[in-house]
Formats: structure tokens, sequence, C-alpha cells
């Protein structure tokens, strides 16, 4: 997917500067920083749909049941990325995101990878459905209406 695509299928992107603390003794963005920037681009997406006030007023709210990362290219420093998000498979009580790291100097994919998000009551130590509401504002987002 090119550079100029992330926008339509990835309604919510981030951009950054990878830093050098992220770099490793091989050169590289460490692996595990590539979950930071998921995490990164995840809790944009989440205020975005008002997941976080939810979160807040209920105590129910996301919780990252699985991720996975594939690497593409390595990032070094210095280099500015976009992270950009998508969700699908929404589900009762929970849904998939999809995320894209783009470096901005290569003018390639860096990494690609995805998570399973599943609703939480933090209150009863459950699992619970994903409101309507939320689903109402990822619906909208995934059509490219403002949420």
């Amino acid at each position: 997917m090119a550079l100029q695509d992330m926008d339509k299928q990835y309604p919510v992107s981030l951009k950054q500067s990878v830093i050098w603390g992220d770099m490793d003794a091989f050169e590289h963005v460490n692996n595990t920083v590539y979950f930071r920037y998921f995490e990164d681009v995840r809790m944009a997406t989440f205020i975005r749909l008002g997941v976080m006030e939810h979160l807040k007023e209920t105590k129910v709210g996301p919780i990252l049941a699985s991720t996975r990362c594939d690497f593409r290219a390595p990032l070094n420093f210095p280099d500015e990325i976009i992270i950009g998000a998508w969700i699908d498979q929404i589900a009762e009580k929970r849904f998939t995101m999809h995320y894209r790291v783009h470096s901005l100097t290569q003018n390639c994919l860096a990494a690609e990878g995805e998570g399973l998000v599943v609703f939480y009551d933090y209150e009863n130590k459950k699992s619970s459905a994903v409101p309507q509401h939320i689903v109402q504002n990822i619906e909208r987002l995934q059509a490219g209406f403002s949420v």
C-alpha cells in the first residue's frame, strides 16, 4: 500500500520521529518499540472513538488480548514514520485493530500488525459487550466520517 493510500484505509494516523533511544545494539529500532508505536495509534483511536471517556465513566473499556507484528524493513535514527490504524471484525465483545508503520525516509512499509481488543468490565473482572455507541463510532470512523 502506498503512503497516500494509508489515509483511505487507516482513518487514524500519527506522524512521529524515530528517536535515538529506540535503537538497539544492531543499530536499528528494537522490535519491542513497534508495539509501542501500535499502542500510540491504538490510544489515539480510542480517544477519537470515545472509548477512554466511556472507561472513565463506567469502568468498562478495552483490554489487549493478543497482538502481533510482521517486520518488513528496519527503521533507523533519524527517520519520520506514519503509524496508521484500522478496525474490523467487530463482534459482540471484541474487535481487531490493524496497524501499519511507514518510513518516510525510506518511503516503504516498515511493519504491519494487528491486535485483538476485548471489552472488559474492570470492576466485575469479566468481558463485556462493546457499547453500541462505540460500535457506531467505529462504523462512522471507518466510513470516513468524523467522530
